[in-house]
């Protein structure tokens, strides 16, 4: 079986009721959830007039390889609702990123793993930390604490009531 931590993320809608059909959408298509952080709301990254963003991350043991996960993630998105369009940081009921997978690095056309910004965002670190903060980032040989220590990130992260993610 292959480990793989993922970040959801949406700031359109019932972002809670996102964040948790993703999760029943993970399970059924993608594998077992073996840990959830707390949900964090969080400033749209690069877009000062966006909504504000809830992110969880999770823990996933799946028997999909990578590309093949995020093929997976891809379809869960769209049937979500998500559109793809040629903007970044636009605002989206749903985003559904792998950010490490076993302790591999992937570059490819497709995929590129760890998720090259990670290490540049606290609404990916702060979440991440809570389920993985022994974990090392394959290409910075640092642990995601360390990490999240060094991040120059300044939007604000703030955590969501303690089990507001339970279904």
């Amino acid at each position: 079986m292959n480990v793989a931590f993922l970040c959801l993320g949406g700031n359109i809608g019932e972002r809670l009721a996102f964040i948790n059909e993703a999760k029943h959408l993970i399970k059924r298509f993608c594998g077992e959830i073996e840990l959830e952080s707390n949900i964090y709301e969080t400033q749209a990254w690069g877009n000062d007039e966006a909504p504000d963003y809830y992110n969880q991350c999770i823990k996933l043991k799946t028997k999909w390889e990578a590309e093949e996960l995020l093929v997976k993630l891809l379809m869960i998105e769209k049937e979500m609702g998500r559109e793809r369009t040629k903007f970044k940081n636009e605002s989206r009921p749903i985003d559904l990123d792998i950010l490490l997978f076993n302790e591999t690095c992937i570059n490819t056309k497709a995929c590129e793993i760890p998720h090259p910004r990670m290490h540049l965002r606290l609404f990916v670190l702060k979440p991440l930390n809570e389920i993985a903060g022994h974990e090392i980032h394959p290409l910075f040989k640092q642990s995601i604490t360390e990490l999240l220590i060094n991040c120059s990130d300044t939007l604000e992260v703030k955590k969501l009531s303690p089990n507001v993610h339970l279904c």
